[in-house]
């Protein structure tokens, strides 16, 4: 049986690890849909890999970019705008759907694809932290199969009972353990993390990522969001969640039982193996990963995060207690933080300090509908760039003082 693929997101590094699993297992996987926003040249070349019914670019010059540059002979349908990353998730044709767009953006089509009834292979963790509440409901009742890609809840899944029915008395459970390599300034004190440069951010030591998911790596927000949502994908909450240094990332999440075992997952840090799991599941097929040589790993390393200089980790954790729209609100001022880090309109630290000061200023809602969230997320945006002038006027008046 061949199963038919939407990859959303397909030009970043899940989508192109997604499709490198394809490319080994044709006779299994065919590539229904790739979207993507803006980059074409990569684009160009997996639609002409891949020959898809569909592709889609976000951004209208983008797709007549790419309808220019496709040779007569390809039949691929070249689509614009959001709407039509919604429509390539739910289309009847498709049986599973890689949410891998980053950021806010994921929301709509991941949830179109919940809807629809879809295999989908969650690594859009925006999804579940913009709209947890919503997203879990489209699940049940859309008839969903969720299975999480982000390494870490790939790995708990694998060591969570088969049979988990979102209870941890009823399956003995005691705690998840989550995994975090602790970025690259683990070891830097303050004086250095008040100079760091974009460049120095988004150079992960283990994992090759995007610049947003690398920079969230090194404030530890990506282990905020990622907590949120370990709490949505196994009803838990954040005190059943320890979070855990560990440098070599060979380990990628563990479970933890009340009889004292400690259940584990290890794996070369390389996506394709929870990418893989997610498509064969319940089955396993191989993902083109270097096997691990347990003899090479000499040692492994733990310990507890340091909140103090990476406060990001604690506001995730304040924002799922407040609830309703706070983990929105989060989410989004991380991302307008994040692009003006990038683009060396704030500092480092100026990152975890704004989001701070946006989820101050907001009362949080109950997510009675996805309108509610979209509502939160817009204003948290606003909010955040009115900061990030205020931050970038007070940071000139310093330099020429």
């Amino acid at each position: 049986m061949t199963h038919r693929v939407t990859v959303l997101g397909s030009t970043g590094s899940i989508g192109k690890s997604t499709l490198d699993v394809v490319s080994r297992h044709s006779g299994q996987y065919q590539v229904f849909a790739l979207t993507a926003s803006t980059n074409v040249e990569q684009m160009l070349q997996q639609v002409l890999e891949h020959q898809p019914v569909y592709a889609v670019m976000v951004d209208e010059n983008a797709a007549n970019k790419l309808k220019s540059r496709l040779p007569a002979e390809v039949n691929t349908e070249v689509l614009c705008g959001t709407d039509a990353l919604s429509m390539v998730a739910e289309h009847d044709s498709v049986d599973m759907v890689m949410a891998a767009i980053v950021g806010a953006a994921g929301l709509l089509p991941s949830l179109a694809a919940a809807n629809a009834g879809k295999r989908v292979l969650l690594a859009n963790k925006e999804s579940l932290v913009m709209a947890g509440p919503l997203f879990m409901q489209a699940i049940r009742e859309g008839g969903a199969e969720l299975l999480p890609i982000d390494s870490e809840h790939n790995a708990i899944f694998q060591a969570m009972p088969a049979d988990y029915n979102g209870s941890f008395d009823d399956h003995g459970i005691r705690r998840i353990l989550l995994t975090a390599s602790g970025g690259p300034f683990r070891t830097s004190d303050m004086d250095t993390l008040r100079s760091v440069t974009p460049a120095q951010a988004v150079a992960h030591p283990n994992w090759s990522m995007g610049q947003k998911i690398s920079v969230d790596s090194a404030t530890l927000m990506n282990k905020g969001l990622e907590l949120i949502e370990a709490c949505f994908l196994f009803n838990c909450v954040p005190d059943q969640v320890q979070v855990v240094v560990h440098p070599e990332s060979v380990i990628h999440s563990m479970v933890q039982y009340k009889d004292g075992s400690v259940l584990a997952q290890l794996g070369q840090p390389d996506m394709r193996t929870p990418i893989a799991y997610g498509m064969a599941w319940p089955n396993r097929i191989d993902a083109g990963v270097a096997e691990l040589d347990v003899f090479d790993i000499a040692q492994l390393n733990f310990e507890a995060p340091d909140e103090q200089r990476f406060p990001a980790l604690n506001l995730a954790r304040e924002a799922f207690l407040a609830g309703g729209t706070m983990p929105a609100v989060l989410n989004a001022a991380n991302e307008i933080a994040v692009t003006a880090f990038l683009s060396e309109q704030i500092a480092f630290l100026d990152i975890p300090r704004l989001v701070a000061e946006v989820m101050s200023n907001h009362r949080p809602e109950d997510i009675t509908s996805l309108d509610a969230v979209l509502v939160a997320d817009q204003w948290a945006r606003d909010r955040a760039a009115e900061l990030v002038g205020q931050y970038c006027s007070h940071s000139t008046l310093s330099k020429s003082e």
